[in-house]
């Protein structure tokens, strides 16, 4: 569950990117977060796992209160909040298998815990048979797959996906949407910031658009409502 009442962003510049904002989120919803560039989504999802401190109002992310988490509560509430990002930010020394494993190992999973974790997540991805191989070997959408993998693989309750088709063609884009509604249909909330308007119009999900850091339109069912 996500809940933002009355949150405002105002950086040290000066520049209000998220303007006395209210809205919830229940748990398993599938959300698309669209609007123009500048309209503060960035700032938006940002917020969510606390890459960004809001200036005033308040923040529930499941069960953590985002104005008065404490420093050394971050951490838990990265691992409830999976992310990924549009460049994948992969660790390209790493392998396959390495770079999901990695997240498993900074909260101390067992190797028996991460080799079988890994391998499941692999499977949800249909990448198992390049777990050994380096990023630079990997294609665009399968780098993303890998992302995505990672991101899940110590089975957060809520999933931000930033732009994730944002590099990818049509056919990779709708691979990469069918993991994220069979990740969504096993129980995890997910975010996605878009500018993808021909996934938001053919696969439906609630649309939440932001302009000048308010939500203008909050629609179940909806359409992208931009111009393409």
């Amino acid at each position: 569950m996500i809940e933002m009442t009355d949150v405002s962003k105002v950086y040290k510049n000066g520049v209000t990117a998220i303007d006395s904002l209210t809205v919830k989120i229940d748990q398993g919803e599938f959300v698309y977060i669209v609007g123009p560039s500048g309209a503060g989504k960035s700032t938006f999802i940002k917020m969510l796992y606390r890459e960004e401190k809001p200036t005033q109002g308040k923040i529930v992310v499941g069960k953590f209160d985002l104005m008065k988490i404490k420093e050394r509560e971050v951490p838990l509430l990265r691992r409830y909040v999976g992310v990924v990002f549009q460049d994948f930010k992969l660790l390209p020394k790493l392998t396959v298998y390495e770079n999901i494993a990695y997240a498993m190992e900074v909260v101390e999973k067992t190797p028996e815990q991460i080799e079988k974790r890994v391998f499941e997540v692999l499977n949800l991805v249909n990448l198992k048979h390049k777990a050994r191989m380096f990023p630079n070997e990997l294609s665009g959408g399968e780098q993303q797959r890998i992302a995505i993998a990672r991101a899940i693989v110590n089975m957060p309750g809520i999933l931000i996906a930033d732009e994730p088709t944002g590099n990818l063609d049509p056919d990779t884009s709708l691979e990469i949407m069918n993991i994220l509604e069979e990740i969504n249909s096993q129980g995890t909330t997910i975010l996605m910031a878009t500018h993808n308007s021909q996934i938001v119009n053919d696969i439906k999900h609630r649309v939440l658009a932001v302009e000048n850091g308010r939500i203008v339109r909050d629609q179940l069912e909806g359409d992208y409502g931009y111009e393409a």
